[in-house]
Parts: C-alpha cells; sequence; structure tokens
C-alpha cells in the first residue's frame, strides 16, 4: 500500500502522459465534483474534447473553476496532462492565491503502456509523435517537483494501483474544540498578572518543589487560550512559558505565537536579529534558565500554529487577527497576517508602523478575538475583538469567556516597561462602530436564514427598499427587526364570506396540525418598540449615545412619533410597566412587537383623504339618488331594481363608514394610545421568538396590569381540531360583531407546550389566552397550509407551516375591498383571488424575521442583522395584492 496524504483543502494535480490512467485514478479516488477535467473544459467551449483549437479556452474555464472551487475553501484536482512546467507553475500560483497547498500525484507509466491505451481508445486519434514528447518532458520535470509542490508522489507500476488517500487536517483546524474557552491577551512577561488573571477565571495554579506555577485547571473543564506575546518586555517571561507550556502539554490550554516568539525563536537559533522592543528582557531572563528550559521553551514556541479555528468554526483565535479569506488556509502570507496584521507603509507620530483596520472591514461570520495592538478597553468591531490591553504597560491584562462573550481582566502592579505611544480610548468605551451599520456591499442576492435556507431578494427590490431605509427609517442601530406580513386563510365559500374561521381551522387540520391558538386581531398600526434599562445601556449594546433609550417603529422602519421627545416619554411608559422583566430576562434590553392604536394615530391622513373622503361623498350622494329614485317611481316610472341597488350601495356606505370609524378616535401626546403587545421578540442573548404561548400573553397581561391605561391585553382561544369548533367560530363572530378586526390562527407546536385549555379567561369574561401574542408568527411545526408548493427548510425536505393565518372579519374587510364588497357578483369575483404569492412571501418575511432576531440576540455586527432586516423590507416591493 503506498499512502498518499492530502491536506483536506487542498489542490491536487495530477501529472501524466496521455494515456497514463490519471482520469481512472481520479475516478477511484476522489468524488466526481472535486475533479476538474482539461478534457471536460475542452467539450464545454467547443463541443468537443479532442478540439486542440479550444485548448486556451478550455484552460480559462479550467482556471476559473479551480479558483472559485479553492476560493470557497474546497479540495480541488485537476486532471490534465501537467507534463510541462509551465502549466503546473500557473496552477501552483493559483493556489498560493487562494493560500492553499498544492500535491502532486504523478502516474510515471511506461511509454508503451501509454501508447497501447490510446490506441485502444476509439474516441480519441493522437498522433505518433505526442506520447514520446510528452514522455521526455515529464522526465525532465521530475527532479524539480519537490521545489514546485509542497509534496509530490511518484507512483509507477504497482503502486499505481496499490495508492490509498488519506487526508491531512489544516494544523489550524480544531473545530471540534468547542470550548468553553478563556482567551487570554498578551501577557508580556507579567507572570504574577496572569496568575491573578487565571484565578479570577476560576483556575487552580499547580506549583512545582519550588513553588513556581507549572501548570493550572479549571474545575468546568473550561480551556484557556493564549493569544501570543507571552515574551518580551514584562519581569518574568521565562515563568510566564512555564505556566503557559505546562497548561498547553495537560490539555488545559491553547497558544497561538505572536510576533514577539516568532523574533524570540530567531534570536534562540542565531540568527540575526534587531534586539529592541523588550526581546533584550527575553533573552537576559532565559540566560539564567537550564539549557534543558530554554530547549523547551524553543521547541514550544517553534511549533506554535499561526491561528486556530475552533468551534466548528464559530471562533478564530491569531495574535494580530485574521481576515476571513486567511482562516484555515495555510500560506507564508496567513502565518505573517497572522503574526503582525497589515500596515499602511506609514508611521505615526512615534515612529509607529500604521496598521491598517482590517477589522472594520470584517464581514466574516467566524468570531475573531486576538491582541497584539494595545488598547484601554475591549470594543467589539464586526464581530472582532482585541483582547490586548497593555498590562505590561501599566493596563491591565484582559480574558474573554467564550461563548459566554463576558470581559474578565485584572489590573497591572506597576508599569513593567513604558510605552511609546499612550493607551488612548479611540471612541467611548464599549461603544460598537459605525462600521457595523449595513453596507451597499453587503447585500447579496440572498440572505441565509436558519429556517429556509437561502430566501432570495430580487434585485429590482433591492434599491428602493435601500432608499427607504437610508432616507426614512428610524436611527439604524435601533432598526433591528421588522416584522413580516401575514397570508389570510383560504377564501370560504360561505354565503356572504370571504374569510371565515372554518377554512383556517380546516387547512391546518388538512396538515396533521392538532391544535390552534386563536387571537384577537388589533386593528391598530405595526410597532416594534426597542426598549433599554437606561441611557447607558443604550450606549454600551446599541452604540446611541445622544441620550436616546430605544425607538419605536413602524413595520416600514418609521419612526411613530415625529419628536424624540415624546419617544422618550413613550418608552419610559414602557419601562415602567416591564419592571422586572428585565431582571428575570437578564437582560439590559427588550424587543417588543405590538400594536398601536387607535388606527388614526398613524394613518389620519390617509383616513382623511382615501376613506373619509370615499364615506363622505357616498353618504352624501346616494341617499339623494334614493330620494330622486323614489320620487321617480311615484310618477310611475319603472326604476325598482334600479333604485333597490342604489338603496343597498347607500346601507354599504353607511357600513363602510361605520367600519373605519370604529378604529379612530382622538389622542393627544400619549393620552388615549393603547398599545397592545403581544411577543417579546429577543432580549440579551437569546431570541423568545419561538417561545410557548401562554408565556407571550402571560407577559403580554403583566404588562397590561402594571399600566392599564396605555397596554391592551389581546384576548385568545384555543382550539383542538378533533373535536367541535362551533365555540370558536361563535368567539370569532362575537369578536368582529363588536367592531374587532377579526384573528389570527396559528399552529400550536407538536409538543402541545402550551398545556391544557382551561375553560375562562380570569378577568376578561371571555376565553382563555393559550399561546403567543400578535400577529408575528408561531412556530414552525413542519406544514405548510396553503395546499401549493411548500417552502423546503434547510435539509431540503421539510415542510413548513404557515405561522399564522390572519381570519378578518365581514365589516372590518370592508374597508380593504370597498363598500360594496359584500355584493354577490364582487363576492363571487374576489373569490378568485390568489394566495399562493401572499403564502409565499409571508413565509419568507417570518424566516428572515427570526434570522434577524437569532443574529440580535447572538450579538452579531449590526450589518448581519441589517441584512435579514433589509431583506424584510425588499420583500415587501414584491409584487403581491396589497388587499391580501
Amino acid at each position: 500500500m503506498t499512502e498518499l496524504k492530502i491536506p483536506e483543502m487542498a489542490l491536487v494535480v495530477l501529472v501524466g502522459v496521455s494515456g497514463s490512467g490519471k482520469s481512472y485514478f481520479a475516478r477511484r479516488h476522489f468524488a466526481p465534483t472535486q475533479v476538474v477535467s482539461s478534457d471536460h473544459c475542452r467539450a464545454v467551449v467547443s463541443d468537443d474534447e479532442n478540439d486542440q483549437s479550444a485548448t486556451a479556452d478550455a484552460f480559462d474555464l479550467l482556471h476559473h473553476i479551480v479558483r472559485t472551487r479553492l476560493r470557497r475553501g474546497l479540495l480541488t484536482v485537476v486532471d490534465a496532462t501537467n507534463v510541462q512546467p509551465r502549466p503546473r507553475e500557473q496552477l501552483v500560483r493559483i493556489a498560493k492565491e487562494h493560500d492553499v497547498l498544492a500535491v502532486a500525484i504523478v502516474l510515471d507509466v511506461p511509454e508503451s503502456v501509454a501508447i497501447e491505451r490510446n490506441a485502444a481508445r476509439t474516441d480519441r486519434d493522437l498522433p505518433d509523435h505526442v506520447v514520446p514528447r510528452q514522455r521526455r518532458e515529464l522526465r525532465r520535470g521530475l527532479r524539480a517537483l519537490d521545489r514546485e509542490f509542497r509534496r509530490a508522489y511518484v507512483l509507477r507500476g504497482e503502486e499505481i494501483d496499490q495508492a490509498v488517500v488519506t487526508y491531512d487536517k489544516s494544523w489550524s483546524d480544531r473545530r471540534h474544540l468547542t470550548g468553553p474557552f478563556d482567551l487570554i491577551g498578551d501577557v508580556h512577561g507579567c507572570r504574577a498578572e496572569l496568575e491573578d488573571l487565571l484565578a479570577s477565571l476560576g483556575y487552580a495554579v499547580e506549583r512545582d518543589p519550588l513553588g513556581r506555577a507549572v501548570g493550572a485547571a479549571h474545575p468546568e473543564g473550561r480551556t484557556a487560550v493564549f493569544l501570543g506575546d507571552l515574551v518580551d518586555r514584562g519581569p518574568d517571561t521565562p515563568g510566564v512559558l512555564r505556566l503557559a507550556m505546562g497548561m498547553v502539554a495537560a490539555g488545559t490550554a491553547l497558544c497561538v505565537p505572536g510576533n514577539h516568539e516568532n523574533k524570540l525563536v530567531r534570536a534562540l537559533k542565531g540568527r540575526r536579529v534587531t534586539v529592541g522592543h523588550g526581546l533584550a528582557e527575553s533573552l537576559d531572563q532565559l540566560a539564567n534558565e537550564p539549557e534543558e528550559f530554554r530547549a523547551e521553551a524553543l521547541a514550544f514556541m517553534d511549533g506554535l500554529v499561526s491561528h486556530l479555528v475552533l468551534d466548528e468554526g464559530r471562533l478564530v483565535v491569531a495574535h494580530a487577527g485574521l481576515k476571513e479569506a486567511y482562516q484555515g488556509r495555510a500560506s507564508g502570507r496567513v502565518r505573517s497576517f497572522a503574526l503582525y496584521g497589515e500596515t499602511t507603509g506609514e508611521t505615526d507620530e512615534y515612529g509607529l508602523p500604521v496598521r491598517y483596520p482590517w477589522a472594520n472591514d470584517y464581514r466574516g461570520a467566524a468570531m475573531v478575538v486576538y491582541g497584539h495592538t494595545p488598547v484601554p478597553e475591549p470594543e467589539w468591531i464586526n464581530n472582532t475583538l482585541c483582547v490586548d490591553t497593555g498590562c505590561v504597560f501599566g493596563g491591565r491584562l484582559t480574558a474573554l469567556r467564550y461563548p459566554e462573550k463576558e470581559i474578565v481582566s485584572v489590573p497591572a502592579r506597576q508599569v513593567w516597561y513604558e510605552p511609546v505611544r499612550p493607551l488612548v480610548p479611540e471612541t467611548a468605551p464599549g461603544t460598537h462602530r459605525e462600521s457595523g451599520v449595513l453596507r451597499v456591499t453587503d447585500i447579496g442576492e440572498a440572505v441565509e436564514t436558519r429556517l429556509m435556507g437561502r430566501v432570495s431578494v430580487r434585485e429590482e427590490n433591492v434599491w428602493p427598499a435601500l432608499e427607504v431605509m437610508s432616507r426614512f427609517a428610524v436611527d439604524p442601530r435601533w432598526l433591528v427587526y421588522l416584522p413580516p406580513t401575514m397570508a389570510p386563510a383560504p377564501t370560504s365559500a360561505l354565503d356572504g364570506f370571504l374569510e371565515h374561521p372554518a377554512e383556517a381551522f380546516e387547512a391546518y387540520r388538512r396538515q396533521g396540525v392538532a391544535r390552534v391558538v386563536c387571537e384577537e386581531k388589533h386593528m391598530g398600526s405595526r410597532a416594534i418598540v426597542v426598549v433599554t434599562r437606561d441611557a447607558e445601556t443604550a450606549a454600551g449594546r446599541f452604540g446611541v449615545d445622544d441620550g436616546t433609550t430605544g425607538a419605536v417603529y413602524t413595520r416600514t422602519g418609521r419612526s411613530f412619533f415625529p419628536d424624540p421627545a415624546t419617544t422618550e416619554e413613550f418608552l419610559e411608559r414602557v419601562r415602567t410597566a416591564a419592571g422586572g422583566l428585565f431582571e428575570e430576562l437578564q437582560t439590559g434590553w427588550l424587543v417588543l412587537d405590538c400594536e398601536l392604536m387607535p388606527w388614526s394615530a398613524k394613518a389620519v391622513e390617509l383616513l382623511r383623504t382615501q376613506y373619509a373622503a370615499t364615506g363622505a361623498a357616498a353618504r352624501a350622494a346616494l341617499p339623494m339618488a334614493v330620494d330622486v329614485l323614489d320620487r321617480a317611481a311615484a310618477r310611475g316610472l319603472d326604476v325598482g331594481a334600479l333604485r333597490d341597488r342604489v338603496a343597498r350601495r347607500s346601507a354599504n356606505a353607511d357600513l363602510f363608514r361605520d367600519a373605519y370609524a370604529r378604529y379612530c378616535w382622538p389622542t393627544e401626546g400619549l393620552k388615549g394610545l393603547r398599545l397592545a403587545p403581544f411577543q417579546v421578540l429577543a432580549a440579551e442573548g437569546r431570541s423568545y421568538a419561538e417561545r410557548d404561548h401562554l408565556w407571550h400573553l402571560a407577559t403580554a397581561d403583566r404588562l397590561a396590569a402594571a399600566d392599564g391605561e396605555l397596554f391592551a391585553p389581546t384576548r385568545s382561544y384555543v382550539l383542538d381540531l378533533s373535536g367541535d369548533e362551533s365555540a370558536a367560530i361563535a368567539w370569532w363572530t362575537e369578536l368582529t360583531a363588536a367592531g374587532g378586526e377579526g384573528m389570527v390562527v396559528k399552529p400550536m407546536p407538536p409538543d402541545g407546550n402550551a398545556g391544557p385549555v382551561p375553560t375562562t379567561r380570569g378577568g376578561h369574561g371571555g376565553p382563555v389566552p393559550a399561546g403567543r401574542g400578535g400577529h408575528g408568527g408561531a412556530e414552525p411545526a413542519g406544514w405548510d397550509v396553503d395546499g401549493g408548493p411548500a417552502p423546503a427548510g434547510p435539509d431540503g425536505g421539510r415542510r413548513l407551516v404557515q405561522p399564522g393565518l390572519k381570519c378578518r372579519g365581514r365589516e372590518y374587510l370592508r374597508i380593504i375591498y370597498g363598500p360594496d364588497y359584500t355584493e354577490p357578483e364582487h363576492l363571487e369575483r374576489l373569490r378568485k383571488r390568489s394566495l399562493g404569492r401572499k403564502r409565499s412571501l409571508a413565509m419568507r418575511e417570518y424566516a428572515l424575521g427570526l434570522e434577524a432576531l437569532d443574529r440580535l440576540a447572538a450579538g452579531e455586527p449590526l450589518w448581519r442583522v441589517h441584512q435579514a432586516v433589509f431583506g424584510v423590507l425588499a420583500l415587501e416591493s414584491e409584487p403581491v395584492d396589497p388587499r391580501l
């Protein structure tokens, strides 16, 4: 057996003359998708893989495919002769461009064997001189292969058939290590402070008979991660190395190198280096140590890997940080970036190099934690954090607990080394930089979601949405969620009805849903309330330092109130009513999904110009027309049918006016406003959008109990779909007859975690609350209710249920479809309305909303949250009937 060890991320170049068996070898050892064949590319660009005139175009295509696959981090195998140096050089250069290793596998078969194989092929007519020429070129190049490739295997005879391909993980690939971790910034020889920090983190330090710290372990199995620059400048470089080496050897710590370790290694190896920046202190201290310890320290530092990818790729650690394109890759420039970062080529007023602020442009999904450049306070920038807080310069030694994102630090015992550049904060401590705001370049053709995989966003909808967000939306730092649209229930066939609960119940029943919750649908304006505990939380968590403590905005992101003072007064009422909810959820902020009433509070201009104008005109003209027709009938004219039709229209106009008037009443400031919260969307560290219904509604009831003047409760009713639904229909009928808009029907989770159905609702005299409040959606339970193609989940096979179906009242729909919509001819026409697009839109927007909340709760950069928020707004531009 001949073992061929290949990195999991590599470019494999097959080398051999025509007929050497490269394609057969590739099929045996690699997946078809991993192999890029020059013959196939030639066929793609010319329809004939033997068309030599297409060779240049074929290799352009081959190189493009190779570049794309390597950019995406995929193992790629090139099946071509590659016997000449130039084609190999081009491929090696592409591998270097993408910071992956290039491996050559040579199939060196006898010339006679290759000629015999080519002669047996009926699909190829190869001239006699080709194989001998290729053979000569191959023999000349074999000696240079070791210089061209990091690994090169030459197989002959039986070795070809006996070859076995095995894969090596990248040295930096520690994805299987999931933590929890304690990520420790630059120590720089401050051994005492390191012991202090480890104690603060809960580690028990182990000592040798001489009392020296030689290891440390955490009782809960946490792993320390040293981010480099253990050495130089401080008073005890050997002591720091002894402790870190002991922890790494015991498996209680990991370590990456810093630029100071890199220079110290070269000095200990006898290389010529400039002794500066604290190197002299390390050399003097190590000179007093035994030779055996110096050798162990040299081997330890020399063997450190440039960076580590941890926790299934969610966490990357490197001394100077690492941009996304370099993560998990191996090359000289990757190591250089990890050790030194990237400089602009300029120097500052202190003579130090100006480093390129790579974190401002970081858009990777992995969290990157690093040190190298001392900062007064750790500052999150686009999911990256520098934890070098200048301990050796008299600052602090800092660690980040992962995944908790908790900062732990201890003060320096003294200034051990005078800094060249003072530790001056660039921004207020703990604030988020503007670089976190969404950029045009962050907007793609799709947004990845947990619920539905990739949700596409049409290009033609991107720019209108961007215009709305940039010109009319609230401060983008508050714009963390936009609510999704909601699909209506299937069209009813019952006489006089366009929507009816029976169709909603039946739709869910057909999909196997056992229970649903019917929830009162308030008629007002959708409102998202983001409220913080205080201005300090607003500045620290959201980067808003203008004194505001939150925002109240519409479903398109516009502020509800025209002036900040009213917004702050409103938020204070919400904050007071929330009371112990902040402590209960261990959060400094909340995002609530609500309905703000009356409708006229926000839509007064719409009411005046569209609804009231129509109602006033109809109520003025139609009674006069009836009177004229009555007088005409009295004169003996046959106008009975016309008179009856006009009379019905007059009555419909009165019903139309009554319908919208129910949702209008005068307000002054906050007086007269009613807020119906129905969902706690998110708080620090957690999205609550998929929590059970009872909890959400109970929380809403607590708010209503705390401030009954501002907050309105949300009534609900739980229905077992295997039983009698008449009581639920009667409840809906009562609601709508009293002027209610209708209800939202939502599937209960399969595990029934909303509990048994009580018979009464305390305090409201109506049915029992049982579930998530409001109109935002419910847990996807694995079904689709629209009778059409169901959107598949990320696994490709899961069918998703509509998160909720709105079932609006007969009179409310008069506002939507016009005063005369209940006339038989109009109702019959409306029953042909198509609901497929609306259902699809509702499901996609719901998935995007959940994604935004997940990213927000996880503390991801604002631009990542805005990707999903922006997606909802862009989807709103899709051509869907707005009346649905």
